[in-house]
């Protein structure tokens, strides 16, 4: 560790940056670190939005990673919330805020992303994102009073937000752009069988359909989608992605396509600064495709990666993992591990039924796999991955569990 590194600034007060913070501790490191946050509140865990917490019964309030005694005491952070980054400059090494400048010696950039809006709808008392712990006690607030829901965009949150209402028993209609949920996630031979899942529990799938407009209509909401058809619906949820925020770094020098372009180490290739989270879009020497990953467990382990590569920079090495996400639709559990952009794509199980795995081959290798309702599989399969095992032997290994 560079003993002349005597101030560390995280900005982005989430996972990843929360996770930087607690990297350096367990590196060593003993000078100051100052860690900056848009939200006014201690950062905390986002999965539960979309899952615990819009459940009828899910809990009043979010509760924290850590307390603020626990960051300022046992971690020692200089804790600056309800502050936004507006600038870098990396040659006097200064992060600019709200709040002021911060000068640093190293710099970890987490400050995620934020999610994509409709242009064809204003905000309004029925229209709901899904980001932070007040959009979901809001959405769960609109849904208590709902007999109705429509939810714009069928990837993993939105597809989350479904089975929240169907669990409430609320009439639900799912409208996708795309031809089949997922399609860009888990591939053209296996996205519609997750469209099935949710036909099987009543959801109301409507794909290869926008919306051109949204219209109040008194006490709901009117959707008007592009193949003339409507929609209406109590309260409406927008799920269609997000922006990495790394506008604010426009002339700080970082090479900025879709996220922080950064190299193996995390680095941005300007020394003293790093990346992760949302942000960080870097090569995997595993995998050798640059990827931008919005994954729970890609933040938390590029976050303590990141703090090494600017405490460390001699030492730095590649980061390296096998991607992991894991969703819950209708009380069925889905997991993905490696990657799913592969040459060949085979599915074994019952399918119909809601249950399966999916197999992703790149050349001769088992490149990643998908299970759904099967997650005694899932560890399995993650070790088989690791090992790089063959495409013949994994494919021997799930047709054994079907």
């Amino acid at each position: 560790m560079s003993e002349d590194i005597r101030r560390l600034v995280v900005v982005g007060a989430s996972l990843a940056g929360l996770r930087a913070v607690e990297g350096a501790r367990r590196a060593g490191f003993t000078g100051e670190i100052v860690l900056v946050g848009e939200e006014s509140r201690l950062p905390y865990d986002r999965p539960p939005l979309s899952k615990a917490v819009l459940a009828a019964d899910g809990p009043a309030e979010v509760p924290p990673f850590r307390s603020a005694p626990s960051l300022a005491g046992e971690q020692g952070v200089d804790l600056r919330l309800g502050v936004r980054a507006t600038g870098l400059d990396t040659g006097s090494r200064t992060l600019a805020t709200t709040a002021g400048d911060i000068g640093y010696e190293a710099l970890v950039i987490a400050t995620g992303s934020r999610v994509r809006h409709l242009p064809c709808a204003s905000d309004g008392p029925v229209l709901h994102v899904l980001r932070t712990d007040r959009d979901a006690l809001a959405l769960r607030k609109a849904l208590d009073g709902a007999s109705s829901v429509a939810v714009v965009g069928a990837g993993f949150i939105g597809s989350e937000v479904a089975s929240a209402a169907r669990a409430r028993g609320l009439t639900t209609t799912l409208v996708e752009a795309a031809p089949t949920p997922l399609l860009r996630s888990v591939g053209a031979d296996v996205a519609p069988l997750l469209g099935h899942v949710h036909r099987l529990h009543g959801t109301d799938l409507r794909t290869g359909v926008g919306v051109t407009h949204v219209a109040s209509d008194g006490t709901g909401a009117v959707l008007t989608l592009d193949d003339g058809s409507t929609v209406t619906a109590d309260v409406v949820v927008v799920g269609v992605g997000v922006h990495p925020n790394v506008e604010w770094l426009a002339g700080s020098g970082l090479t900025l396509d879709d996220g922080i372009v950064c190299e193996p180490d995390l680095g941005v290739g300007i020394a003293g600064v790093a990346a992760a989270g949302d942000v960080c879009s870097w090569v995997d020497p595993r995998w050798g495709r640059r990827s931008r990953l919005e994954h729970w467990t890609n933040a938390s382990e590029q976050g303590a990666h990141a703090a090494r590569t600017v405490l460390d920079p001699a030492g730095s090495s590649p980061y390296s993992s096998t991607p992991y996400f894991w969703s819950e639709w209708y009380g069925t559990k889905i997991q993905l591990v490696g990657r799913t952009d592969g040459d060949e794509a085979l599915v074994t199980g019952t399918p119909e039924d809601g249950r399966f795995i999916a197999l992703y081959r790149n050349g001769d290798e088992l490149w990643g796999a998908l299970t759904v309702g099967r997650p005694g599989d899932t560890n399995k399969l993650r070790r088989l991955l690791s090992a790089r095992t063959s495409w013949r032997d994994a494919v021997e290994f799930a047709r054994s569990r079907s």
